[in-house]
């Protein structure tokens, strides 16, 4: 699939929106990515899923033993990346602010090789935590795939990223949001609350 293929997808779906965002850094925007929107259809996170196993296999040589992806956002993508590389999908949660693999008896035995599987690549914060997570529990993490990447890397500690699309949004620190001067209404979706 092309860029502008997932793009249009997931405009349709209406999980890439225009407005003005306020994220959960606290920045702003005038687009947003909410790729849930688009993976609550199950047609679409198996073709999703499809693909980026697809471009992984393209990229990266080598067995992948597990999928592992951080909560909330990376699990059904991950479920879909898992199935159609023919290996299991599991994910990290936070405990007391750690992101831990362990929570629900997920278990990785030394040295499988492990690729962690996201929505959205924005910071990477979370992408990071999950590779610490999986080397705690003794999995070799090989390499990061998502639908989106935001983050402007080629990779995620030293960890391969492919991605379906690479978004350029601009973000704003709020005194110099042109949409804030501008007086226009903004929205606070995602998962996370907003910094103060």
């Amino acid at each position: 699939m092309k860029d502008q293929e997932i793009i249009r997808l997931l405009t349709d779906s209406g999980a890439l929106m225009d407005g003005h965002f306020q994220l959960s850094s606290g920045l702003h925007s005038p687009q947003y990515l909410q790729c849930a929107v688009a993976l609550q259809h199950p047609a679409l996170a198996e073709q999703m899923g499809r693909e980026l196993a697809k471009q992984w296999r393209k990229t990266v040589a080598g067995q992948i033993s597990a999928v592992v992806s951080p909560a909330l956002g990376g699990i059904i993508v991950g479920h879909e990346v898992g199935r159609a590389l023919g290996t299991r999908s599991c994910f990290t949660e936070r405990v007391d602010g750690k992101m831990t693999l362990l929570r629900r008896g997920f278990v990785l035995g030394p040295g499988l090789s492990v690729l962690v599987v996201e929505d959205v690549v924005t910071t990477g914060r979370s992408t990071l935590e999950t590779v610490e997570a999986i080397r705690f529990c003794g999995g070799k993490p090989v390499g990061v795939a998502c639908i989106a990447n935001r983050s402007g890397l080629n990779d995620i500690g030293g960890l391969p990223l492919i991605s379906l699309i690479t978004l350029d949004i601009p973000t704003f620190e709020v005194s110099a949001c042109p949409q804030c001067t501008a007086h226009e209404p903004i929205q606070k979706p995602g998962s996370r609350p907003a910094t103060s």
